[in-house]
């Protein structure tokens, strides 16, 4: 099992970072691969939709989207991690994510999914749900844990205080694990789900 996980805060270390070590404690202790991936600090333009990743095969861009697309495809799982800015995730993850999910035409069905996110107070649930987004058009799983995967901490290390959302992060990655070997038994006896032609319908013909 391996799980590639998203760092999109720009502060190395920081409290996104203790949310995500909790998680990879037990990803550790339940024999799964984790890398973490820390890109809210790198220069990521945005996707501007000039289609030239159906040519290619990677985005025309070469950055760090092109560097995370093959271990995306080799993961079993998917952990995107930001802090909360303006009840938004970190602007740079969003457009490597926006690049990453376009421009890899690898088939993402039934890879696990988790959001994490971090913040001083509020703005944590519009986040998750933003995040989640990202694996639900893909056909990814979304992993679930006794809350909203939530943590909250404003100056560097007071994460490490959120008793209650270090549990959520530990509890994830056990039902993360949990599902990710679920699935894969599942795929070895019955396959991958079938899959229908897609029928695109457009609003305006």
């Amino acid at each position: 099992m391996k799980v590639l996980i998203i760092n999109g805060s720009p502060r190395a270390g920081g409290n996104t970072s203790i949310a995500l070590d909790e998680m990879v404690k037990v990803f550790e202790a339940e024999g799964v691969e984790t890398e973490v991936v820390q890109i809210g600090n790198k220069a990521v333009r945005g996707c501007i939709a000039c289609n030239s990743c159906s040519e290619k095969g990677k985005c025309v861009f070469d950055d760090v989207v092109n560097e995370l697309a093959p271990k995306f495809e080799a993961a079993d799982g998917l952990v995107l991690a930001s802090p909360v800015y303006y009840a938004s995730a970190n602007a740079t993850l969003i457009a490597c994510l926006d690049r990453l999910f376009y421009s890899t035409g690898f088939d993402k069905t039934m890879k696990v999914g988790a959001s994490v996110v971090v913040a001083r107070r509020g703005g944590l649930t519009a986040t998750f749900d933003e995040l989640n987004k990202y694996f639900t058009i893909s056909g990814m799983p979304v992993a679930s844990s006794q809350y909203w995967n939530g943590v909250h901490g404003r100056e560097k290390g007071e994460a490490a205080e959120d008793l209650e959302g270090l549990q959520t992060m530990r509890t994830l990655a056990r039902n993360m694990t949990f599902l990710m070997k679920s699935i894969a038994l599942g795929k070895e006896k019955y396959g991958l789900p079938g899959k229908e032609e897609h029928q695109w319908t457009h609003f305006i013909r």
